[in-house]
């Protein structure tokens, strides 16, 4: 099963395929890799032991960064990713990033921000739309009783305490009014905002 990928000079470490929403866009509705990748549905959740494993095949420091995105949410397996990213941190100094949903303190149910310190160098957090029912309607998130959109907000702006390097991401098919409104919640939280494009497969 791929639990590394590589993507022009980065490598993606694919540790979950659990993830609590299902966003209208997701790569995952459109085929099993990404960027000609093998699939990235595995065949079990992988143990640390496993993840190291795979990591011994590559040459870490070769890498511009190493970047925690699958065909899951990385935070869904807080524990794992955090023991990963000690073990990479400790045989190179390629650079971390998660690609995340930024719902950690509702999946892993406390204020999570904290624990990236150290460990991570960037958090890429999907804004996705400019305001909670936008939000909603194209994230889906699973957490009916919660604000998630009020959630990914706040663990922004308490992440970027602990992390040298935080943004938000919008996927540009959601249009150009949208990515406007989109970048003054960014600026409203002081976070960068990317723009990136809609992947296919």
């Amino acid at each position: 099963m791929t639990i590394s990928y590589e993507i022009d000079d980065a490598l993606y470490l694919n540790i979950t395929n659990k993830c609590p929403c299902n966003c209208t866009f997701c790569i995952r509705n459109n085929g099993d890799g990404a960027y000609g990748s093998d699939p990235l549905w595995l065949e079990h959740q992988p143990t640390l032991e496993e993840i190291k494993a795979d990591l011994a095949k590559r040459d870490l420091a070769a890498y511009r960064q190493i970047v925690f995105c699958g065909y899951g949410e990385p935070t869904c397996e807080l524990e794992l990713l955090k023991d990963t990213a000690r073990y990479i941190k400790s045989v190179c100094k390629t650079p971390l990033r998660i690609n995340t949903n930024g719902l950690s303190d509702l999946i892993n149910k406390r204020d999570t921000a904290p624990e990236f310190a150290g460990l991570i160098d960037v958090v890429s957090i999907s804004l996705n739309a400019p305001t909670k029912e936008e939000y909603e309607a194209v994230t889906r998130p699973s957490f009916k009783d919660a604000d998630s959109f009020g959630a990914m907000l706040k663990f922004a702006q308490e992440v970027k305490k602990y992390v040298p390097q935080v943004m938000f991401t919008v996927v540009d098919i959601i249009g150009e009014d949208e990515i406007k409104r989109s970048q003054k919640v960014a600026d409203s939280v002081g976070i960068h905002l990317r723009v990136r494009e809609m992947i296919t497969d």
